[in-house]
């Protein structure tokens, strides 16, 4: 992890999302793009390259525990047990959102999709920008998503800020997404 996080490709991409950038990024199965969940304009821009709509709602990335502790702080023990066995891993859970993370970020829904991510490029630039970051697959809507940079690339062009360094994981398919409340697995 630490070659990661002092890598000048990290640092650059962080200091790109700091500024309100759209970056890509390597994960578990895909790449990414993200964007500060902080930055409604940066949001918007990420959504209108992939041609999603806003109703939707986006997923949040971490390099840990900690970076998403504020929506883990009105869990049942239980509750927290179970994001816990499955973090840091290809497992995105649908928790309260309790007003944290803006409507850009949740789309018309009551919860906030969050995943500690296994993926030593993703984690290192979740640390280097200094908290979650959105995460969503770098694919127009309705196109595969993107397994490799050039295919980032071919996408989006210039249209993107950066592109971090690193490749993808070795999974084949994008993490799961699992209702925290019901159990029930939508993806």
């Amino acid at each position: 992890m630490a070659g990661w996080l002092s890598h000048s490709g990290i640092q650059r991409a962080a200091r790109v999302l700091r500024a309100g950038g759209v970056v890509a990024y390597p994960t578990e199965a895909v790449w990414g793009l993200g964007a500060d969940p902080a930055n409604a304009g940066a949001i918007d821009r990420l959504l209108s390259l992939k041609h999603r709509q806003r109703s939707k709602g986006l997923i949040l990335i971490a390099a840990d525990v900690e970076q998403v502790s504020p929506w883990l702080e009105r869990l049942t023990p239980s509750e927290r047990a179970t994001l816990l066995d499955t973090w840091p891993g290809p497992n995105t859970w649908l928790v309260p959102n309790h007003g944290l993370a803006s409507p850009w970020v949740t789309g018309d829904h009551q919860s906030v999709a969050l995943r500690v991510t296994a993926h030593p490029v993703a984690a290192a630039l979740c640390r280097a920008f200094g908290g979650p970051l959105i995460s969503t697959s770098a694919n127009p809507q309705g196109r595969p998503a993107a397994r490799t940079a050039l295919q980032v690339r071919r996408y989006f062009g210039a249209a993107l800020d950066d592109i971090a360094p690193g490749r993808t994981g070795q999974r084949r398919q994008p993490s799961q997404i699992r209702d925290l409340a019901t159990g029930h697995t939508l993806r």
